[in-house]
């Protein structure tokens, strides 16, 4: 399995992962915000009375489509807030500092554009399908619109593949950990549980989805804006250096504090950038077949209500969590923690993150800056009760150099040598615990107990989460659900519903790493041909603006 996922990240390094793909999203972003004069400027207010219903310029009552613009928000939200919200926020900041949140800030304000954009091209040229709904998304645009049939099939067949890969599997294990973490529900029971809802939720179509989805997410968002409110204002002396160290270093990367050893300008860009796309998915085309089943007969006033999609998502939440886990301090502390293999090393030297030339040198290790002169140990080390004896190398997990480290196996203290290749132990029985820094939800979840609410705090951030990821799944089936209708028609539906609940269950016991990696992958070929199409179709989009411009008038 380890080899699968390695040959999978290999693929993501030249598409999701290249250092071209940020640019290749906030580009198509900044090319419509100008080419469209500033419509996140230009119509934001006018976009919340559409969505609010005090902008009705049009008869929605002639109009096909299932969900108001509310609802088709809503249902779009409930699959954009999700973990990368919580976790993504925190891995973000883990691995850019408070420079990543700006980037992630810049990706939002430019998807605003961008979202406007697919979602008024994919209300125009959705279809009424054989069972009397509603399908659209950009397949139907690529497909309808400019003839590309086989791009749009690629498009369709990503997008089925992704509702497993970011709408379901990886959704159901954060609900199944987070359970079990917190409250010591067993995985399995957590997935049964949560199955059975999903399928209750989905089956019902699309209608029972929105109606879900407009009561569910005004509800988890209120409680997780009441838990991080309590936070920030319990740290509020360190909220403004916090806010203004995300726009400090936006340019030149996050220096060095505490544990946190500093991100490069690459670094804190890539990973912001990155995060931002996966919190807000503008540009990936997924969110446009939820607001294709909008009653309106006007495809650019369910473009106005997307155009707030990334501003509620990135801007508001993730600015929120953001400033949470920045006041509290805690992403620059050591907590006790379980190492993963993934965020593991074991390098050649003796190294001391309290000596300037050591936390240098570590810096250019950490973010592959040329000129690193520190190697991954490959041999044999010793332990001895569980600590390590072997002179010469030093530990890293998450990015810092780990204190106070143990090794056990079978639940005891190790003694004997362990061979190791790469910086990674050769043997997978072997556990090893230990004070580090802390990354995505586990990090979030921590930030939340610094205030007054104490340990209660990761209760608010484990009920947010489990809320989060399976709105999250709810919306991802209909994704996958349009998908399928448009490659093999409407009697695929059903067994695509089937399986997505299977899969579901099973995923919440078991790895689900290889699925991630994968679904990155997915993403890729998703963006890729719907910014594609998009820039294809700019002058059709412009007529449609400004069309939609003097009829506002």
């Amino acid at each position: 399995m380890l080899e699968v996922n390695n040959f999978l990240v290999s693929i993501d390094s030249f598409i999701g992962s290249a250092p071209w793909f940020p640019f290749y999203l906030l580009g198509i972003g900044l090319f419509f915000t100008i080419y469209l004069k500033f419509p996140q400027i230009r119509f934001f207010k006018h976009a919340w009375g559409v969505l609010l219903g005090k902008d009705k310029e049009f008869e929605e009552h002639k109009a096909q489509g299932e969900t108001s613009h509310f609802q088709a928000m809503s249902m779009a939200l409930s699959g954009t807030i999700g973990t990368g919200n919580i976790g993504g926020v925190g891995l973000a900041i883990y691995l850019g500092g408070p420079a990543a949140i700006f980037w992630m800030l810049a990706t939002a304000f430019m998807g605003m554009t961008t979202k406007f954009v697919e979602v008024s091209l994919s209300h125009k040229y959705r279809i009424k399908t054989d069972d009397g709904t509603v399908a659209g998304g950009p397949m139907y645009v690529m497909d309808r619109g400019l003839g590309w049939k086989p791009l749009a099939a690629m498009f369709a067949a990503a997008a089925a593949l992704s509702s497993f890969g970011s709408g379901s599997m990886p959704q159901v294990n954060n609900i199944a950990q987070a359970m079990n973490e917190t409250f010591g529900i067993e995985a399995w029971m957590t997935g049964i549980v949560a199955s059975v809802l999903l399928a209750f939720v989905i089956i019902g179509g699309v209608t029972r989805i929105a109606n879900f989805a407009s009561r569910v997410v005004p509800s988890m968002a209120l409680l997780y804006l009441v838990g991080a409110l309590c936070v920030i204002f319990a740290n509020i002396e360190n909220v403004v250096p916090s806010f203004v160290s995300i726009f400090a270093d936006a340019f030149n990367g996050s220096a060095a504090l505490g544990g946190f050893l500093g991100a490069t300008f690459a670094f804190a860009f890539n990973r912001g950038v990155n995060r931002g796309l996966f919190s807000n998915e503008a540009g990936q085309g997924s969110s446009a077949i939820a607001h294709a089943s909008a009653i309106t007969e006007e495809p650019v006033s369910e473009g106005m209500v997307s155009l707030l999609e990334p501003f509620i998502d990135t801007i508001m939440i993730c600015t929120l969590t953001g400033l949470v886990i920045l006041s509290s301090g805690v992403w620059t502390e050591k907590h006790d923690t379980t190492f993963q293999t993934s965020d593991f090393s074991i390098i050649n030297g003796v190294y001391d993150d309290a000596v300037q030339a050591d936390r240098e040198a570590l810096f250019k290790h950490l973010n592959v800056v040329e000129g690193s002169t520190i190697t991954t140990h490959t041999g044999e080390i010793d332990v001895m009760n569980g600590m390590l004896t072997s002179g010469g190398v030093t530990v890293l997990h998450a990015r810092s150099v780990a204190e106070d480290v143990v090794f056990s196996k079978n639940d005891q203290p190790f003694t004997g040598k362990i061979s190791v290749t790469g910086g990674k132990l050769d043997d997978g029985e072997v556990v090893v615990k230990g004070k580090s820094l802390i990354h995505s939800a586990a990090l979030t979840s921590k930030a939340f107990t610094k205030s007054f609410l104490g340990d209660s705090g990761q209760y608010i951030v484990a009920i947010s989460l489990a809320l989060f990821a399976f709105s999250t799944a709810v919306a991802w089936s209909y994704y996958g659900d349009r998908a399928i209708t448009y490659l093999f028609g409407q009697s695929a539906v059903m067994p695509y519903r089937v399986v997505y609940v299977i899969g579901f269950f099973v995923a919440s016991i078991a790895d689900t790493t290889v699925i991630w990696t994968f679904a990155a992958i997915t993403v890729a070929f998703m963006t890729i041909p719907n910014v594609i199409c998009m820039f294809v179709m700019r002058k059709e989009v412009k007529e449609m603006v400004n069309d939609y411009a003097d009829k506002i008038k």
